[in-house]
């Protein structure tokens, strides 16, 4: 995640040539130019890091991460920010069962609506829900205790069905309460959205629960009803809804704003891949994926777990960036 765009401090003429670079490697372009909620199904959710959801789907069924885009129209700028973020990169899946020795992805935790209210003490207090916020002692960190990086810690209260989200999240030594670099706290039961301007935990001011591939869903349900969470490396000065929140100096229309929405193309056989490809892939089709961040190009967030069987994710590097393309966009917020 960038802090942000107020203190955002690139050097414009720099970004601008290092994207124009990015979109000669690409194939983009010929020569280096500078260029300007309610339940679904099952019963109540489970309690402890990555429980089931048991079907139950966050937020409003007309929310924008549970609306359906495969019949929305093209972008009329696809084919050049698809070609931005890369046409024969693959899709990367940025979660699953072993790395470095275990699961890895964006881990979440649900507790009871009894669970302790703590302190956190934010760097970008300005853009962070204040709290207080239910966190356990035991609340998993992205990474790791000693991980660097984002860092991310999310909280679902399945009682008061409300979603908690932190970016560098520290404990406290000695306390129970943590530090981070910004907070939000969303309704789950609200369509309602940061104010303008806002970041989150995330770049796009978006929340990230929301986003993940999950195991829950994937095994267990047997569909994703809602959109993914992607990242890009190059990102645009600008967001469009339902992000909040941009985390660039770069105003070229090559690059994607957050919140750009894309899905995988209607003629994409999808019929060769493993089942729980097949569930990834047809999310992907249906609901799409959102821009959420800044980081590597095409890599898709989900939580970690040890039952999933990274050979079958890894099928999805298959799919390059040309198999997408951009759901056609609102206005582009630049201020």
């Amino acid at each position: 995640m960038v802090p942000p765009a107020a203190i955002v401090s690139f050097n414009m003429y720099r970004l601008r040539a290092a994207f124009a670079l990015h979109l000669f490697l690409t194939g983009c372009v010929s020569t280096p130019t500078a260029t300007g909620g309610g339940p679904v199904g099952g019963g109540g959710p489970g309690l402890g890091p990555n429980a089931s959801l048991q079907g139950r789907r966050p937020f409003p069924a007309d929310n924008p991460w549970n609306s359906a885009v495969d019949q929305e129209p093209v972008d009329p700028n696809s084919d050049t920010l698809i070609c931005s973020i890369g046409l024969t990169r693959g899709l990367h899946p940025d979660f699953g069962a072993n790395y470095n020795g275990g699961p890895f992805g964006i881990p979440y935790i649900v507790v009871d609506g009894s669970t302790p209210l703590v302190s956190v003490t934010f760097d970008y207090a300005d853009e962070s829900d204040p709290g207080p916020y239910p966190i356990p002692a035991d609340a998993p960190i992205e990474g790791g205790a000693a991980a660097g990086g984002d860092r991310h810690v999310l909280v679902i209260d399945r009682d008061h069905w409300k979603l908690y989200e932190l970016f560098a999240a520290y404990p406290v030594p000695q306390s129970v309460n943590w530090t981070a670099g910004s907070g939000a706290i969303f309704e789950l039961g609200s369509d309602s959205l940061r104010p303008a301007g806002w970041t989150s935990a995330d770049a796009a001011g978006l929340p990230i629960f929301p986003g993940l591939v999950r195991y829950d869903e994937v095994v267990e349900q047997g569909a994703i009803l809602h959109a993914l969470r992607f990242t890009v490396s190059h990102t645009r000065h600008g967001y469009v809804y339902p992000a909040r929140h941009f985390a660039s100096s770069d105003t070229s229309a090559a690059a994607p704003p957050m919140g750009m929405r894309v899905r995988l193309k209607a003629s994409f056989d999808i019929s060769g891949y493993p089942a729980s490809a097949r569930v990834i892939l047809q999310a992907l089709k249906t609901y799409g994926m959102i821009v959420a961040d800044n980081g590597s190009d095409w890599f898709i967030s989900g939580a970690p777990d040890t039952r999933w069987n990274d050979a079958e994710l890894n099928t999805l590097k298959q799919v390059q960036g040309n198999n997408f393309e951009v759901v056609r966009m609102g206005t582009v917020v630049t201020q």
